[in-house]
């Protein structure tokens, strides 16, 4: 293998495989990224069994050939370079980079003992924006769970109908679940568990892809890949059976508070300080205003060795007087992914769960279940 690429780009596709890089394994190769020549671009691959990223950078190839590497030693190295061209050359097992006056040489393990990179080939494909899917992802990934225990929960359920796409995630405590819509339909209706890990790894590629991303899920080999520009990551499915979270969404409320994203998430992050030694838990309670004055919320927390706070903020209030409490970080989560001005948030009782929706649009709700206090 002889080549030349740019430090910068280099540097950039060994910063977006090294994601999948095994950290803890039983198979040590996993923590190598796989250099190979792919007809005129270099390709970095890279997999923890569980996902795989492969990316593609210019290059200007000599000579065609494959190795693989260290990870964590490329990248730091190259990272240091300085921006100026790289030369690569692989002689047997060794290779050698020479970039201005500085190179190096390492050692590496034969490409054919690399893990393969799994090939979805066929299965249900769609497109989407890169945007609508990163935003999807936004909003409801957070809710997954992060403990093994029940593995459905720590993914998010992909139901892909016709050019409709749903994601939900919940843990038990919380359920988010985010709309949007496919650039291809598909023919028949699929869902598919994915990872949460993984999708959390998708949306940072995402961030500066203009072009939209593919995806192709092949249920058979339990496998999805996302196709975006210069960039390809397969991702293992969850098996089991996700659950029928639909039947966990309030339908109706007895009171519903219009109140402004910004204010809400201070109150809550200022309470959370005193929430931190209670449990977590903040206390909102709502009263309704007399036209023209515009109704209350009162933000509260307290911990009996540190002391209590009380914040309060206005907000249009249809229905009764409530009282709810919640987990701080449930919250603050959640408000933290709207990108609407204002929220609604619905209760029944102070025992059923609240349910928080962005005003302006109806493709996305959360749920928050209750915290139980004295009041």
């Amino acid at each position: 293998m002889k080549l030349s690429c740019l430090q910068e780009n280099l540097n950039k596709g060994l910063s977006i495989v090294g994601r999948a890089v095994a950290t803890r394994t039983t198979l040590p190769i996993t923590q190598n990224v796989l250099i190979s020549t792919d007809e005129s671009r270099l390709k970095l691959a890279a997999t923890n069994l569980e996902m795989a990223v492969s990316c593609w950078i210019g290059a200007k190839i000599e000579e065609e050939g494959a190795i693989t590497v260290p990870a964590r030693l490329l990248t730091e190295f190259v990272n240091l370079l300085p921006n100026d061209q790289i030369n690569i050359t692989l002689t047997k097992n060794t290779l050698k980079l020479k970039c201005a006056r500085f190179e190096t040489r390492i050692n590496g393990l034969d490409a054919q003992d690399f893990p393969p990179i799994p090939k979805v080939g066929d299965g249900a494909t769609t497109k989407i924006e890169a945007e609508a899917l990163r935003t999807g992802i936004g909003q409801v990934a957070f809710a997954a769970a992060t403990e093994e225990s029940r593995p459905v929960l720590t993914g998010v359920q992909f139901e892909f109908e016709k050019d409709k796409l749903t994601m939900a995630a919940a843990d038990g405590f919380r359920l988010g679940v985010h709309n949007t819509t496919l650039l291809s339909p598909v023919s028949n209706k699929v869902a598919v568990i994915i990872p949460a890990r993984a999708l959390n790894e998708l949306s940072r590629f995402l961030a500066d892809q203009e072009e939209p991303v593919e995806i192709t899920v092949n249920q058979q080999k339990s496998q999805v890949l996302f196709h975006l520009k210069n960039i390809e990551m397969v991702s293992q499915l969850i098996q089991g059976t996700f659950p029928n979270y639909s039947q966990l969404i309030p339908q109706s409320y007895q009171t519903r508070a219009v109140i402004d994203v910004a204010e809400f998430l201070q109150a809550i992050k200022m309470a959370s300080i005193f929430a931190r030694d209670g449990s977590g838990i903040v206390r909102v309670e709502m009263t309704p205003g007399v036209e023209p004055t515009p109704g209350k919320m009162k933000i509260s927390a307290r911990a009996e060795e540190i002391g209590e706070n009380e914040g309060e903020i206005d907000a249009l209030i249809d229905g009764e007087a409530a009282k709810i409490a919640f987990n701080a970080k449930y919250v603050s989560d959640v408000l933290g992914v709207i990108h609407q001005k204002q929220v609604a948030l619905e209760t029944t009782t102070s025992s059923s769960p609240g349910v928080i929706r962005p005003m302006g649009v109806d493709n996305y709700v959360h749920v928050v279940m209750p915290m139980f206090v004295q009041w």
